[in-house]
């Protein structure tokens, strides 16, 4: 025999030994329950997942518009609330100048009528002294005269009688 048929029998009687690079049995064998569990776990494992990562892209996606929608709300309400405030104050500053207005005439008629009501009693009171001037005048008029007629009767003797005369105000001399 030959050294080629030789390499040849002791490679056929070599203990099993078999070349890698050339697949056998088991690796058919293993390549169908690897594409078996590859098949049950893309139809039974995988979509549950995915709804899962897809109910919660949805949720986060849910999230953030509500979010966006509560930022825009909240935004909204701040510049409502602005407004609001800022119409308040001017409410509140003009009820307060119209206050200060009604207030200061309050305080010019008061006054006004006060000023009246002094004048009324001053010229009042003018009115009655010149009044009560004029009566004393008259009584001490009078009695002037009955007091110079009883100094002339006691000077003289004789008893001097006192004729009416109406009193003059000095203005005829």
């Amino acid at each position: 025999m030959s050294d080629l048929d030789l390499t040849i029998l002791a490679a056929e009687e070599g203990g099993g030994q078999s070349n890698f690079l050339i697949p056998n049995g088991t690796f058919f064998f293993v390549l169908i329950i690897f594409l078996i569990v590859l098949g049950v776990i893309a139809k039974w494992v995988v979509p549950p997942i995915s709804k899962v990562l897809r109910e919660r892209e949805a949720m986060v996606q849910k999230t953030t518009e509500d979010n966006r929608r509560a930022a825009q709300l909240r935004a909204a309400a701040e510049a409502d609330s602005m407004k609001v405030m800022a119409n308040a104050r001017r409410e509140a500053t003009t009820v307060r100048e119209e206050a200060r207005a009604e207030g200061r005439k309050i305080v010019d008629d008061a006054r006004t009528r006060a000023h009246t009501e002094v004048s009324t009693l001053l010229q009042q009171a003018s009115e009655d002294l010149t009044e009560q001037s004029r009566a004393v005048t008259a009584d001490l008029q009078t009695s002037v005269e009955t007091l110079a007629a009883q100094l002339a009767s006691r000077v003289l003797g004789v008893e001097v009688t006192t004729r009416t005369v109406p009193a003059t105000t000095g203005q005829g001399r």
